[in-house]
């Protein structure tokens, strides 16, 4: 009879996430992983597979919470609004630090998915999720005359951009004037 799993494979999964975001694919090696998670090399690899297999799932946690956090950021309020905030926490996470691990996803575009098909397709998937987060959000408060599914898109972009500057350059003035042009463009397809 199968022993059954004495661990907590979602906070493992989690301990994994954290490791893989600020460290990398690459970077992060099968003993740190199995001292992050708690687990032996064998209950590793009997949970989650191998080394790549847990990244990716890594990978679509982080996915699920990153698209659901914009979501949550727009919703209920009209677009400039929710967006301002999320920028303005966005910003402070960066220079207080925590954000400097930069985005995951961005990360993963950066480091993996020029090389591995799954990861260039779970890197797509996850800025097409948030794409529609902002194309949502966007339709409901400038109409059918802006051009939603552009503007979607240089709001994916942007926060991935303002997210890989806070990496190199932490400096808060920086920041705000990216955010600020961000929310511009929606000023002018307000008017």
């Amino acid at each position: 009879m199968a022993r059954p799993r004495e661990f907590d494979a979602d906070d493992a999964l989690e301990r994994a996430t954290r490791l893989f975001w600020t460290k990398g694919f690459e970077q992060t090696s099968l003993d740190e992983l199995c001292v992050a998670t708690g687990l032996g090399r064998s209950s590793l690899y009997a949970a989650f597979g191998d080394k790549r297999g847990l990244y990716l799932r890594a990978l679509a946690r982080y996915e699920e919470r990153s698209a659901a956090r914009i979501a949550q950021a727009l919703a209920g309020k009209p677009i400039r609004d929710g967006l301002a905030a999320f920028l303005g926490t966005l910003v402070d996470d960066i220079v207080a630090g925590p954000g400097r691990r930069g985005c995951f996803i961005g990360n993963c575009a950066a480091e993996l998915a020029r090389l591995d098909a799954t990861a260039a397709a779970r890197v797509r998937r996850s800025l097409e999720r948030i794409e529609a987060a902002f194309r949502d959000a966007l339709a409901k408060d400038l109409g059918s005359d802006a051009d939603v599914a552009a503007l979607a898109r240089f709001l994916t972009a942007g926060i991935q951009g303002l997210r890989l500057v806070g990496k190199a350059n932490p400096d808060r003035a920086a920041l705000e004037d990216i955010a600020s042009v961000m929310l511009r463009c929606l000023d002018a397809k307000e008017k």
